[in-house]
C-alpha cells in the first residue's frame, strides 16, 4: 500500500491503542463503518478512523454506553443539531452513573459489614461470610437476616 490515506486493521488497530478484535466489534455494531476491501480482502480504512475508534474509546472512558456512542457520532455530523441534544445524553449517563455509585456505595457497606464478622482463622464452615452468602437458610434466621435484604 503506497496510499497514506489508506490504513489496514493493523494501523489503524496500533494508532487507536485498541485490539484488532475491537475494531471489528465496532464494525459490526455499526460504530465504525464497514471500510472497503482489496481484492484480497484486507479492510482498507481512512485516515479519519483512528480519530473515530478514539472518540468512541474517550466517549466510553466518561460513561456512554455504545448505542448512545453511535447517537453522538450521529449528532457530529448532523449540523442542525445543536449542543444541547448532547448535553441530554450527557445528563442521561450522570445519571446512570450516579445510579451505579449509589449501588456500589450499598454493596461496598454490606461487604464491610460481612467482613467485621469475621475475626481470626475459621473453618470454611464457621465463616460468616460464607454462612452469610449460602443461600440455604441459617440455622437461626436472625442471623442473616441483615445481608439478605440487602
Amino acid at each position: 500500500m503506497t496510499d497514506t490515506s489508506v490504513l489496514t486493521i493493523g494501523a489503524v488497530a496500533r494508532q487507536a491503542r485498541v485490539p484488532l478484535d475491537t475494531l471489528r466489534y465496532y464494525e459490526r455494531r455499526g460504530l465504525l463503518p464497514a471500510p472497503p476491501r482489496t481484492t484480497s480482502g484486507y479492510r482498507q480504512y481512512p485516515a479519519d478512523a483512528v480519530r473515530r475508534v478514539r472518540f468512541i474509546k474517550r466517549a466510553q472512558a466518561l460513561g456512554f454506553t455504545l448505542e448512545e456512542i453511535a447517537e453522538l457520532l450521529a449528532l457530529r455530523v448532523t449540523p442542525e443539531v445543536g449542543c444541547d441534544a448532547v448535553e441530554r445524553r450527557a445528563l442521561a449517563a450522570i445519571a446512570r452513573i450516579d445510579t451505579k455509585l449509589a449501588e456500589l456505595t450499598h454493596m461496598r457497606g454490606a461487604l464491610a459489614q460481612l467482613a467485621a464478622t469475621c475475626h481470626g482463622p475459621h473453618l470454611p464452615d464457621e465463616c460468616p461470610i460464607l454462612a452469610a452468602l449460602d443461600p440455604s437458610p441459617p440455622e437461626n434466621p436472625e442471623d442473616h437476616a441483615d445481608f439478605a435484604a440487602r
